[in-house]
């Protein structure tokens, strides 16, 4: 990868070719990371600076220098560590500062959100210049909604990440031509064989496009139903049942989440009993997505071979994806890794398995 410093004015300082080695991960609806790993420098200080930026012409994301550190060693010589997080995580410096109750349109109780908090919040010192919602036009996106959900005091990241990870959406901010930061709602293609509108990108041995997977399934903190206790006490305490109501035995796994933050009383009223109701199941809805059964594979993908990514398939895509013991999987492309260091150039997508099929 190409990488390049910018200052927080967004000037360019310096290329960033000289490292040791580096990882850079994109992800779909969570903030991106990545490590610097260099022969340290004096000079190294007066560049990688926290809160400067790198930018890639291999990737849309750009990351924040949030960490360095110098390590000396008289066998491995000296050197010099630099960490950070992609621009999204610029949503866990604001909190939702008031109680704000959202319903209706995902991407509208979204942009109230940023508008609220970062665009045009009631204090001016919460601004956040420069940063700009951009609507999708994705219908996918346009048809995600809800009944009602209630926050207060969480931060906007992890706000955000729920909704979208709720309806398997992405979030993305990106920097555009004018130095904003643009944020924006948006859902994968789908590539696989369930579609006949886009060509298919397939991962197997069979293409010698997949050299090595890893798969993995985690059923051990998994529930399936949710009691939602909510406002008052005791006996007269609000609550909520969500989840598989239906089943029975070692095949009823519960959990209880405790939501005695969610209020009734709101600006210009009180939510009624059914809409109460609809904000302590979505908090259930929310603390079910926590537990639910973790099925991932991960490969190392030969770059050079058929599909590349950001130009056959993207972060947020549905492929097809099958290993050498018959595991046939529907996945979602949910981060990508890119790695360089003495051992040569490697990338690592890892995938969300939405269907398998194990002959």
């Amino acid at each position: 990868m190409n990488l390049e410093v910018l200052d927080t004015n967004f000037n360019r300082i310096a290329i960033a070719d000289s490292y040791e080695s580096m990882i850079w991960t994109d992800r779909y609806n969570q903030c991106g990371d990545f490590e610097l790993y260099l022969g340290m420098d004096r000079s190294l200080l007066d560049v990688y600076k926290p809160d400067y930026y790198l930018v890639s012409d291999d990737s849309e994301y750009v990351m924040i220098i949030e960490n360095t550190k110098i390590t000396t060693s008289t066998e491995e010589g000296n050197h010099f560590i630099v960490t950070g997080r992609s621009l999204e995580s610029i949503l866990t410096k604001r909190i939702v500062w008031t109680q704000t109750n959202i319903y209706g349109n995902l991407q509208n109780g979204v942009k109230k959100l940023l508008n609220e908090n970062v665009i045009s919040p009631s204090i001016a010192e919460r601004r956040i210049p420069n940063f700009v919602f951009e609507e999708s036009t994705d219908p996918i996106v346009t048809a995600a909604s809800f009944e009602e959900l209630q926050y207060t005091g969480d931060t906007l990241y992890d706000v955000i990440c729920k909704m979208c990870d709720a309806f398997e959406l992405g979030f993305k901010i990106t920097l555009n031509d004018n130095n904003e930061f643009v944020f924006k709602l948006y859902a994968g293609k789908d590539r696989s064989y369930k579609q006949d509108s886009l060509p298919y990108v397939v991962f197997s041995p069979t293409f010698e496009n997949i050299i090595n997977s890893d798969y993995y399934e985690a059923k051990e903190n998994y529930c399936n139903i949710t009691l939602v206790a909510g406002e008052d006490e005791g006996a007269s305490r609000k609550t909520a049942v969500v989840g598989d109501t239906t089943a029975t035995g070692l095949n009823r796994r519960e959990l209880f989440t405790d939501a005695r933050d969610l209020s009734s009383d709101v600006d210009g009223g009180t939510l009624t009993p059914t809409q109460y109701q609809n904000v302590l199941k979505a908090r259930g809805e929310e603390k079910l997505k926590e537990v639910e059964i973790v099925k991932e594979f991960e490969g190392q993908v030969e770059p050079t071979q058929m599909y590349r990514y950001g130009e056959h398939f993207y972060m947020g895509d549905i492929t097809e994806l099958e290993n050498e013991y018959g595991l046939e999987t529907r996945v979602r492309v949910m981060e990508y890794i890119h790695s360089d260091s003495d051992q040569g150039i490697e990338e690592y997508p890892t995938f969300k398995v939405l269907e398998s099929n194990q002959n």
